[in-house]
């Protein structure tokens, strides 16, 4: 008998090491950097550094983006150049939709098309749901189209191959033309409220958010989040007064250090502005925070998704809902919560600190029943230069995947055997 048990201890080791070790952190999307690969797309990606959306797309990790390649996008030449930085960034943010779509998607729409959300539809400027895509395929020759909601629109695009395909993060399709939203305002500004905005004065004026405002005032990180304006924008989730007189006795805010209180206020913080609209329709629940950026990927992050009608912000530890709107203006975006977010990073091991079964979210977002096709066989070919190896990294992936599956499988089938015996 103890031979036996000496016999199988390396793989019970290796099983239960593999089932403990942390997932790996998903890495922030480097959109320019995979554009790169594609000489023909050179004037798209020109567009897009030019534009003040691609720290946008770079801060999530999924996303479907559209591109133009330079043949087609030269018909549009005239309208690239004449209209605003502003509103060209929206026309660019009508290409990025806020999810990931595998090629296997696009070939099982249903004939009634799909509707999907539109990193200009969260804008706010949008007009009704024209900032969204529908998405139909032909059934009889299998082209898929892209046209705005609104019947007989005159812009319209029709998918011509796939660029790339990292499931489940991002896919790049090419497309025929620039697509321009309906009723859309080509020479509209986006529309900002002065920089240096004062927040602290904004929260005291909201009559709900003194205890808030006085620990921002104290700790100086203020400044930092004022700073943080003219870039990406922010959004501040500030617990009412009511959430700090709630917390438990277990949790005292104030016998901690300078440096963790100022850790769990930029835990409120995300480093992009997000609209209402865009949290109440939001693809990818973890998000990252300030305090992210300061303790290293992975930590410090924030489940968001919409719960009971609500958005719900969930810590680890801490069930939270947005419960009024303070700011929401680009780039600026503040809402009260009713809870103080506590990251379970610090507050972990407080017995009062458990969340309520029921309360945990979970993403709805479900990966397809099948591997993404390759590019080859993705529809009509499109003249593109894909980069070198580009078919055998994906199968090279998809392998390594299979041959990690495979050993645990194995590993399973070994205990189970030595159970029986």
């Amino acid at each position: 008998m103890g031979t036996r048990i000496s016999h199988f201890t390396p793989i019970l080791f290796l099983y239960f090491l593999l089932l403990s070790s942390p997932p790996s952190p998903i890495l922030a999307l480097n959109i320019s950097s995979l554009l790169s690969s594609f000489p023909d797309l050179s004037h798209f990606a020109a567009l897009l550094s030019a534009s003040s959306i691609l720290s946008d797309l770079n801060h999530r990790t999924s996303l479907t983006l559209l591109a133009v390649p330079n043949s087609y996008l030269d018909a549009s030449s005239d309208l690239t150049r004449r209209i605003p930085p502003s509103s060209l960034a929206d026309l660019l943010r009508y290409h990025v939709l806020l999810q990931y779509l595998s090629p296997y998607d696009l070939r099982h729409i249903s004939p009634s098309g799909k509707l999907v959300t539109t990193l200009f539809q969260t804008t706010g400027r949008a007009t009704s749901d024209f900032g969204s895509l529908n998405i139909t395929r032909n059934p009889l020759d299998g082209i898929v189209s892209l046209h705005s909601p609104v019947p007989f629109s005159s812009s319209n695009a029709t998918v011509l191959t796939l660029l790339k395909n990292l499931p489940y993060n991002v896919s790049i399709f090419a497309v025929n033309a620039l697509l321009v939203p309906y009723g859309f305002d080509l020479m509209a500004s986006e529309t900002r409220p002065p920089l240096g905005l004062n927040i602290t004065r904004a929260l005291i004026d909201g009559h709900n958010f003194n205890v808030a405002a006085s620990m921002l005032s104290a700790s100086g990180v203020v400044e930092e989040f004022e700073a943080d304006e003219g870039g990406a924008g922010i959004t501040l989730f500030v617990p009412t007064d009511t959430a700090f007189s709630d917390l438990p006795g277990t949790v005292s805010l104030q016998s901690l250090s300078a440096d963790k209180k100022a850790v769990v206020l930029k835990f409120h913080v995300l480093h992009s502005y997000y609209p209402l609209g865009s949290l109440e329709s939001i693809v990818n629940p973890v998000q990252p925070t300030l305090a992210t950026e300061d303790m290293g990927a992975g930590s410090f992050t924030l489940n968001i998704s919409r719960v009971n009608g609500s958005v719900g912000i969930n810590t680890g530890i801490v069930q939270a809902s947005v419960t009024q709107t303070v700011i929401d203006q680009n780039p600026v975006a503040i809402f009260g919560v009713s809870e103080v977010l506590l990251p379970r990073e610090i507050f972990g091991n407080s017995p009062m600190m458990t969340t309520q079964p029921g309360n945990e979210i979970v993403s709805s977002a479900q990966p397809p029943d099948s591997m993404a096709m390759s590019p080859e066989s993705s529809g009509p070919p499109l003249h593109l230069s894909s980069p070198p190896g580009y078919g055998e990294e994906i199968r090279s992936v998809a392998v390594a995947n299979g041959g990690l599956n495979f050993f645990i499988a194995l590993c399973s089938c070994c205990i189970a055997l030595y159970l029986i015996q």
